[in-house]
């Protein structure tokens, strides 16, 4: 970008971040596209780290998405290495080429297998990746890695985010401490199968390839493939889970195992932590929304409608001109394709009920949907009347300033 963007007024601060014994990190300029900044991060893993992982469905996806998709047929990685700039789609066998150059090199300053070095690229499509300049600065990459490298590898990630993303939980698997932590960066080009973003969670847990990649689809499916910033899925999404084994807590072989269930909440609940910050950075946004609906045909019929609510321009663009415009919501209900019954239909709008079974609710004072409106948070709730299926979805507003980024974001 000719300039750096504004921060989002959604912006969330760093948390406090620890270490995760296993997993050290290092950020460096590699000056793959962009100047007088970091756009390259590298982290080595313990011998013996376990990964999982979910990817985007889009049809193209980048030769790095290819390549990772291949890695975890085994369960073990040694390193992630990322660039920012270039995202390394579209670009045929130089793609695949640029993959095997940058893993060979990785492996070899790290003295592991290249199948246990995971990539990602995010940034320009259809530009071929200048893998010798990434290769250049992995020595420096190497020299500077550390336990503390998080917050500086947050930043390396960022293209046209406008602000670093990261989440930390400490919790116990059968009395032993152990801690999660992860980054991520994404803020347009952003819906399900996956939100288009790339998040990395490592945890010092031991836990086998199985059980976390079961825990990770469950996590995922509430969290990053439950945001849309534009409807629009990118061929770049990725996130991974790293479990380095060092807390020893008690063996686990089941994702039902009792002694997992406080895991469980809180990696679901740092990833849900991790994706409503890409919302908040979502391209332009000023208004983080919720979308819920209940009384759905079924939990899918329901994730579907809160979905077109989600992607409704009209709706979005209501959002940000705080105007109560109900009636869009009614409309993207009814677009949706699924079962619906105007005269069971119920709409609220931060907690006001504007409309039941087909009209607007009797003496409806329009002043506290107003006043909410004008906040940074609006929740939309819908009611279909019909079964018992529910769902969440969350999305931002729809201003101006995605025009602005979108239009220039190769100048």
């Amino acid at each position: 970008m000719a300039k750096p963007l504004p921060v989002s007024p959604l912006a969330r601060p760093l948390p406090d971040l620890a270490t995760i014994a296993g997993v050290r990190l290092s950020a460096v300029a590699a000056g793959i596209r962009y100047q007088g900044r970091t756009d390259l991060m590298l982290a080595e893993f313990v011998p013996g780290t376990v990964a999982a992982g979910v990817y985007t469905k889009n049809a193209c996806p980048g030769a790095p998405v290819l390549w990772c998709r291949e890695a975890l047929s085994t369960p073990y990685a040694r390193a992630l290495l990322v660039n920012a700039g270039n995202a390394n789609v579209f670009t045929g066998r130089a793609g695949r080429q640029a993959c095997e150059d940058c893993a060979d090199a990785t492996a070899k300053l790290l003295n592991c297998p290249s199948q246990d070095v995971f990539l990602a690229s995010t940034g320009v499509i259809g530009e071929k990746l200048p893998q010798d300049r990434i290769i250049a600065a992995l020595p420096a990459a190497k020299a500077g890695l550390n336990e503390n490298g998080w917050a500086d590898a947050a930043r390396a990630i960022m293209t046209t985010d406008t602000f670093p993303k990261a989440a930390r939980r400490d919790v116990t698997i059968g009395g032993t401490p152990v801690r999660i932590q992860g980054i991520a960066k994404g803020s347009g080009m952003v819906a399900p199968d996956m939100a288009t973003m790339l998040a990395y969670v490592a945890t010092d847990a031991k836990l086998p390839q199985n059980v976390l990649q079961s825990l990770l689809a469950s996590g995922c499916a509430q969290s990053f493939n439950a945001i849309t910033v534009d409807s629009d899925t990118s061929t770049s999404d990725m996130l991974m889970v790293f479990a380095t084994g060092l807390a020893d807590n008690p063996e686990i072989d089941d994702v039902n195992d009792p002694a997992l269930a406080e895991f469980t909440l809180a990696l679901n609940d740092l990833l849900l932590e991790l994706a409503l910050m890409v919302v908040r950075d979502g391209e332009g946004a000023t208004k983080l929304v919720r979308i819920a609906v209940t009384g759905a045909d079924s939990n899918l019929s329901a994730h579907r409608i809160a979905l077109c609510i989600a992607n409704s321009p009209l709706v979005k663009t209501a959002i940000a001109g705080e105007d109560a415009n109900w009636g869009r919501v009614v409309m993207a209900v009814g677009k949706s394709g699924e079962p619906a019954d105007r005269d069971r239909l119920s709409v609220a709008i931060g907690g006001t009920w504007i409309a039941k079974d087909g009209g607007v609710v009797e003496n409806y004072d329009e002043a506290p949907v107003v006043a909410h409106m004008k906040g940074q948070e609006i929740e939309i709730a819908v009611d279909l009347g019909l079964g018992d299926g529910a769902a969440r979805v969350w999305t931002c507003d729809l201003t101006h300033g995605y025009i602005d980024i979108n239009g220039s974001y190769r100048s």
